[in-house]
């Protein structure tokens, strides 16, 4: 018999006991025992990810929201040990990016039917000269407003609400916010901005796409500039995001390259989660996790 791990939030939005019960009946009839281990913090399945990896099992699932799916994944880059979702969060961005059900049967049946695929993820060094311990992304890193708008997320309202908690967060920088010019440079170019989304996928915040190119099988990064300042502007965008028309802007820029350094101090989310201020390193790296879908 084949051996599955699943680690579980129950703190996530969308998470029941019920549901894992189901799963674990679901793995059992394809052949898989399964163990399933519950965070009981932030920060804690990754850590457990690390640990399941000593015994070198077939296959761990990330049952959470794409907050659980990050931690879990960077307690798995590099290992040939295949990850698999889920989905029980507040938006679930990452199967609604790979076109995985999300629902339990729909999702495990891609779990252990699936192609087992080395993607590529994006990683993040926060601090001066980028010498703090780096994260990795599978979805997007969050500069400037959209990084302060995570971090003021209501813990509260987010449990009850979801998405309605980020959609209250962003209403409210939005009026107080007031933004810090960043400089981002590519290989070959700078540019001088308050806000920017460096995606390692083309899905944000649900259907949006505001880095449409971005690609977990392209080794590459995808960065979305935003050049206003006001709140005129940061409205403007949100619009042109909503109708699909935001690159063509004339104070957005779109760019391609294979990393980018970031100066100044705004506030940075990756994958939805607040990470913490610039400046930064963000690069991407080819061929970092397994991913079954």
């Amino acid at each position: 018999m084949k051996s599955s791990v699943l680690i579980y939030n129950p703190a996530a939005l969308r998470a029941s006991a019920r549901k894992i019960k189901r799963a674990q009946e679901f793995l059992e009839e394809k052949g898989f025992s399964s163990e399933v281990l519950l965070t009981e913090k932030s920060g804690h399945a990754e850590d457990l990810a690390r640990e399941c990896l000593k015994k070198d099992p077939d296959l761990i699932i990330a049952a959470g929201g794409d907050g659980t799916i990050n931690e879990v994944m960077n307690g798995m880059v590099f290992s040939a040990t295949p990850l698999a979702i889920l989905p029980m969060g507040t938006t679930n961005v990452l199967a609604k990016e790979l076109g995985i059900p999300e629902n339990v049967t729909g999702s495990l049946e891609r779990a252990v039917g699936g192609r087992p695929r080395r993607v590529s993820l994006g990683k993040i060094e926060t601090g001066e000269g980028g010498h703090a311990a780096g994260r990795y992304f599978c979805l997007m890193a969050g500069l400037g407003f959209d990084g302060k708008a995570v971090h003021d997320v209501n813990t509260s309202i987010k449990k009850i609400s979801g998405k309605t908690a980020y959609i209250l967060s962003g209403m409210k920088s939005m009026l107080e916010y007031p933004p810090g010019e960043i400089v981002i440079r590519t290989e070959d170019r700078e540019f001088r901005c308050y806000s920017a989304v460096v995606g390692k996928s083309s899905k944000y915040g649900g259907n949006f796409r505001i880095t449409p190119d971005a690609n977990l099988l392209d080794p590459f990064l995808y960065t979305c500039i935003f050049r206003g300042r006001n709140r005129t502007d940061i409205l403007r965008y949100f619009i042109g995001i909503a109708k699909g028309t935001h690159l063509v802007y004339s104070d957005v820029e779109y760019v391609r390259s294979s990393g980018l350094e970031v100066r100044g101090r705004v506030h940075v989310q990756i994958d939805g989660d607040y990470l913490g201020m610039t400046p930064a390193r963000i690069f991407a790296v080819k061929n970092a996790l397994n991913l079954v879908w």
